[in-house]
């Protein structure tokens, strides 16, 4: 396998994926009592929304993997570093919210109390999850240099932080209430970490 197919294989994989995030998030944050209501069926929303969108990624792969971008070097190399950085982000969020929460259970079954999570990188920023998808997103884009994947990037950056974060905050301050409120206070990074102060 050279490293085109392998470059290529990152970013398909990406670009495939990705739609499951805004197809799931937007909705069940958006309107969270009907997809209490829904419960299970919630789950079909996105694949039935996301497999003609990754039928038709895939048809046009060609197209969609051709056009690059050539990048200096020294950013194919960094890509590396944060890709993986972003993946163990991921891992470790994904962890202490535990399965149910990675997938969104205790958004649609109101039954499933969940505690809130504020350790670890939930520390230093509200979403660290969201934070990691840029980063993988960003190291793939890096490395790759195709464009679709930068335009994908870019407009992630956007819809998350001005589309799902919001609504998510709103739903977990309907969650969680004064807990939530007074996290928001001790972290008031939403999505970059505070630099140290000198």
């Amino acid at each position: 396998m050279s490293e085109t197919d392998v470059n290529d294989f990152l970013a398909l994989i990406i670009l495939l994926f990705w739609p499951v995030i805004p197809l799931f998030w937007i909705p069940v944050h958006f309107a969270a009592r009907f997809f209490k209501r829904l419960g299970l069926w919630t789950y079909l929303l996105p694949l039935l929304t996301w497999i003609p969108g990754a039928y038709l990624i895939y048809a046009y792969r060609s197209h969609l993997l051709q056009l690059r971008i050539p990048l200096p070097d020294v950013l194919n190399l960094v890509g590396v570093p944060i890709l993986f950085a972003g993946l163990l982000l991921h891992l470790w969020t994904a962890r202490l919210l535990g399965l149910w929460g990675i997938i969104g259970v205790p958004e649609v079954f109101p039954k499933m109390k969940k505690k809130l999570v504020s350790k670890g990188p939930y520390s230093v920023v509200r979403h660290p999850t969201y934070l990691a998808h840029t980063m993988i997103f960003s190291g793939v884009f890096f490395i790759t240099e195709v464009v679709a994947l930068g335009a994908l990037t870019i407009g992630d950056f956007i819809i998350v932080n001005a589309v799902i974060i919001p609504l998510e905050e709103k739903e977990l301050l309907r969650r969680f209430g004064k807990e939530y409120r007074s996290y928001q206070e001790e972290v008031p990074q939403r999505f970059f970490p505070r630099l140290p102060k000198k």
